[in-house]
């Protein structure tokens, strides 16, 4: 305190407590050391060597793993999947990608609106189902997150429509009427005419053909006719013509 006294009283303010000083770096004492040759030796000799099998493993018969048992809920969903398959006209397979809840529903209603129903389905459940169908050919789309979109009429049209305005649904591909189309595929059916408009091409094709048929038959006969039509005429002409000829010499003679 007495040699504070001589000190400004603004100088001798308050210390903090903990005060950061910078030291010098120490050198690095510890280097990597090779071992000595006899702790070498003595590590190699008291080393751990697990004990060998009595009986070598290929000798030893293979254990069979016991069958699973399939869950009740997985039947009942590849029964649904066979029904899907089975009832539907038209099968398209679409990749799905995470979009929101709103614009899912959204996307069910216009589909339900032309009777198109919309069914989430596990690769784990369809692969089995598939692989021992006619619809094996299938198989190499279900890789990813799929859905289905089926109906029992081939609403191709319609469901592109719908899917031109959902980019988080691809379309990979499409079974119509047990044909297996692609993507593009699928789009060249959509370009189709209606089953009504191409029946009725259909019929006037093959009745086209029989009329033609018919008519060339006919021609020769009909043109038979004409011909002995224009001859009878031609003669009866020709009589009239020689006996009202000679009725005016005979007229001009009496006088």
């Amino acid at each position: 305190m007495a040699a504070l006294r001589g000190v400004a009283p603004w100088r001798g303010g308050w210390l903090p407590a903990l005060q950061l000083i910078r030291r010098g770096s120490k050198a690095v004492t510890r280097h990597w050391k090779a071992m000595h040759f006899q702790r070498q030796k003595l590590m190699a000799i008291t080393e751990y060597l697990a004990p060998r099998p009595a009986v070598p493993p290929r000798c030893l018969r293979p254990r069979r793993e016991a069958p699973q048992e399939d869950n009740g809920y997985e039947r009942l969903l590849r029964r649904q999947v066979e029904e899907a398959f089975r009832d539907n006209r038209m099968i398209a397979i679409c990749q799905y990608n995470s979009m929101p809840d709103e614009d899912l529903v959204l996307m069910r209603h216009y589909l339900r609106k032309h009777n198109i129903q919309v069914k989430f389905v596990l690769n784990e459940i369809v692969r089995p189902v598939l692989s021992q169908s006619k619809y094996k050919n299938l198989l190499p789309l279900f890789v990813a997150r799929n859905i289905l979109l089926v109906s029992p009429e081939a609403k191709v049209r319609e469901m592109l429509r719908v899917l031109k305005g959902v980019p988080q649904v691809n379309l990979l591909g499409a079974c119509i009427d047990d044909t297996i189309l692609s993507r593009q595929g699928v789009e060249n059916f959509a370009k189709l005419p209606p089953l009504e408009a191409a029946q009725g091409q259909v019929v006037g094709a093959l009745e086209l053909l029989p009329s033609q048929t018919s008519s060339l038959l006919q021609r020769g006969s009909a043109h038979l006719t004409a011909l002995l039509d224009q001859h009878i005429h031609q003669l009866q002409t020709g009589e009239t013509g020689s006996t009202a000829n000679p009725l005016p010499s005979q007229s001009s003679g009496a006088h």
